[in-house]
């Protein structure tokens, strides 16, 4: 088999894993179990604290002392084998702590996967930033499949949901140990410091004004990634509520309607290395966030009938509002640092993106929209959307004003050597 092909495998399987459950969950938490909000808001924010400390933690660990893709494969067995456990589970609290192990191996296998696909490529003498978004591209194929199989399989509120991805993260973890090696790069000297010896200089990347700019905006957009992937399923399908729309298409295969956010990522990834080389990195996550406006917004106003156009439309936006912002950001990180330290520069951008933001995303949001947004048990979705809207287009405006980045071609060109 190609390498390629391998490290395709590899992507599907990773997203796979986590599409059997990330969109539908909120249907299971409220619909099934009926559980709180806020304490809802508490679970989503296990994937922020995960991905705070865990990604730039196996980073230094594959920088220095273990090989990438043997960790993560031990990372994706143990996270199958928690989520295993969760089925049985009829209290929230425990529910947090066995999501919360989940993730702790979860969260850093993204960022892992990145840097291992990264180092295979550049082994074999391949173009990185022409080759990798197509195997990326998988990825998102392998969260829609997922999303298809919960929902048709009849599971997109049944516990059924987390065995799914238990299995196939085991699955995942074994068939990582047959990759190409990927050994710690050991570029750094015996007698270098405490900081070099643990790969704590990537954290040196703050002291440049752009690089805390970027991470500091990587942050505040990663408040707003995992918005739609918690409560659009739930949205959707508490339009069953209004007799208008009791027997709509829509209701019923609200997770595959959802799935149209994915569809479109598979198109607009493809776009990106066309996209980089354009208009730049900085243009290219501007476009990004004014996308997260239009997706917020199209998502106050759509319903299930004369709306449709408008939610579908939303989906197909999400696309460029999510990836364009996640591979040029992880692209802008592989331009910018120095090989040593590379894997841990992934880590901290997966920390401020899916970890601080997520986490400050997840808990602020549930407290916010049980706070102001629910009355009476229902959920004013027109106000919740049109607020995360507003949330973005701030964002969008001061990263335009801040952040000074030159676009350069050449630098991108690079990125392969």
């Amino acid at each position: 088999m190609s390498i390629k092909f391998r490290l395709t495998v590899m992507s599907f399987l990773q997203f796979f894993v986590w599409g059997a459950w990330l969109i539908t969950i909120g249907n299971y938490w409220f619909g099934t179990k009926q559980w709180s909000g806020a304490e809802f808001g508490a679970i989503f924010s296990t994937l922020g604290i995960s991905s705070i400390f865990m990604p730039a933690l196996t980073g230094i660990i594959a920088d220095k002392f273990i090989n990438a893709e043997k960790l993560y494969g031990v990372l994706h067995i143990l996270g199958g084998i928690a989520l295993l456990f969760l089925p049985q589970v009829n209290n929230s609290v425990t529910f947090y702590w066995i999501i919360f192990a989940a993730m702790l191996c979860y969260m850093p296998t993204i960022a892992l996967s990145n840097s291992v696909a990264y180092t295979i490529l550049k082994n074999n003498e391949y173009d990185v930033v022409k080759v990798f978004p197509p195997i990326r591209v998988w990825g998102t194929i392998g969260f829609i499949a997922a999303m298809w199989a919960t929902n048709l399989s009849g599971n997109k509120s049944s516990a059924n949901m987390f065995y799914i991805s238990a299995c196939s993260a085991i699955i995942l973890g074994i068939y990582s140990f047959t990759l190409p090696k990927c050994p710690p790069q050991n570029l750094i000297a015996d007698d270098a410091s405490f900081a070099e010896k643990f790969g704590l200089k990537a954290f040196k990347l703050f002291g440049t004004y752009k690089m805390a700019l970027f991470f500091i905006f990587s942050m505040f957009l990663g408040g707003a990634l995992q918005l739609t992937n918690m409560y659009g399923d739930v949205f959707l399908s508490e339009f069953a509520k209004n007799p208008l729309y009791t027997s709509s298409f829509m209701i019923k295969y609200s997770t595959i309607i959802m799935s149209i956010s994915q569809i479109s990522e598979t198109l607009f990834i493809l776009a990106i290395p066309f996209f980089l080389r354009r208009f730049g990195i900085k243009n290219v996550m501007l476009i990004s966030m004014l996308a997260w406006v239009l997706r917020f917004g199209l998502f106050a106003y759509g319903n299930p009938e004369e709306g449709l156009w408008m939610i579908i439309l939303s989906c197909i936006v999400y696309g460029m509002a999510f990836d364009f912002f996640n591979i040029s950001g992880s692209l802008f990180v592989e331009t910018t640092t120095d090989a040593s330290i590379r894997s841990s520069a992934q880590g901290l951008f997966m920390m401020m993106t899916n970890g601080f933001g997520a986490f400050f995303g997840g808990l602020v949001s549930g407290i916010v929209i049980d706070k102001f947004f629910t009355h009476a048990g229902n959920r004013d979705w027109h106000s919740i959307w049109l607020s995360f809207s507003c949330y973005a287009l701030v964002i969008a405006v001061l990263f335009a004003i801040m952040f000074k980045h030159k676009h350069d071609p050449k630098a991108l060109e690079t990125v392969h050597h």
